[in-house]
């Protein structure tokens, strides 16, 4: 079955501006886009008069509005729109099945928002089985800046952070753009180093050039597979969050990894995408990665 790009809406700035962005992003990867809004009929438990056809109306002009200034700016890309009667969560996760990806409005310094609320959008961050894209608004238009390079977060070996960095040289290529790697490192407890891992440390000539190799060795294959994609890299002492944040003023993208913990509160996302999506001035790729279960 053909892969499409999703994009959910609810007539807020942040959803018309995730549903721009995602126009441009289907167009250069070359796939149609689908608007989807998510709505089902639920009583409220008050003493109002609730009318279920005009919600239904209501709800259908919101997905209009959207499919209208989508195509105003971009006649020449496939479009589809579509209200589906299901929860935000479920409705959304359930068109991840045939998705490319799935881009979500954001309003930034504070939750995910646009058409989901809180905790809403921090589950379909962490159930999605796509990367997620979540979007800030500047006047109803996505606030990504014409040029700059993908920036992606490595960490780990090049296994743990293959899926961030696939995806952002994928994107890169597609645009036309370079990507920045940055892997960022902390000083180790006294005695967490373990005599091997100071062995390594020690032929590599030190901590630094240590991590230089690490990052070099998991962009190895990427670089092989892209080789047109410009690349940067950037080593940094400090929490991955600070580092990549401190470097996304510039970027058109920061794509992130995340590894979804479920516990008793809910899914969690990780510290780094957390951090990404609250603050990040950019549009922010949030990539599945291995899950790990509660201990």
């Amino acid at each position: 079955m053909s892969r499409e790009i999703v994009a959910g809406v609810d007539g807020s700035p942040e959803s018309l501006a995730a549903a721009d962005w995602a126009a441009r992003e289907a167009l250069h990867r070359g796939l149609p886009l689908r608007l989807v809004h998510a709505w089902r009929w639920e009583p409220l438990d008050l003493p109002l008069l609730q009318d279920p056809t005009e919600q239904q109306q209501a709800a259908r002009g919101v997905l209009r509005e959207a499919e209208r200034a989508v195509a105003e700016r971009h006649p020449e890309l496939p479009l589809s729109a579509e209200v589906l009667g299901d929860t935000p969560v479920a409705a959304l996760l359930d068109t991840t099945k045939h998705a490319e990806l799935l881009v979500i409005g954001s309003r930034g310094h504070g939750a995910v928002a646009g058409f989901l609320l809180g905790s809403y959008g921090q589950q379909i961050i962490a159930d999605a089985e796509v990367p997620v894209v979540a979007v800030r608004s500047r006047d109803g238009e996505a606030a990504e800046p014409p040029a700059g390079q993908i920036l992606v977060g490595q960490h780990g070996t090049p296994e743990d952070s293959a899926a961030a960095l696939g995806f952002a040289f994928g994107a890169a290529a597609a645009r036309g753009a370079g990507v920045q790697a940055v892997r960022a490192w902390s000083l180790p407890p006294l005695f967490a180093y373990s005599p091997g891992s100071l062995r390594l440390a020690d032929e590599a000539g030190g901590l630094v050039p240590y991590e230089e190799k690490a990052l070099r060795e998991a962009l190895a294959p990427w670089r092989e597979r892209y080789p047109d994609v410009p690349v940067t890299e950037h080593v940094e002492l400090g929490s991955a969050g600070q580092v990549l944040l401190s470097r996304s003023g510039a970027a058109q993208l920061l794509v992130v990894g995340r590894r979804a913990r479920r516990g008793a509160l809910g899914a969690r996302i990780g510290s780094v995408a957390h951090a990404a999506l609250h603050l990040a001035p950019c549009p922010v790729a949030v990539v599945p990665q291995e899950v790990d279960a509660q201990d």
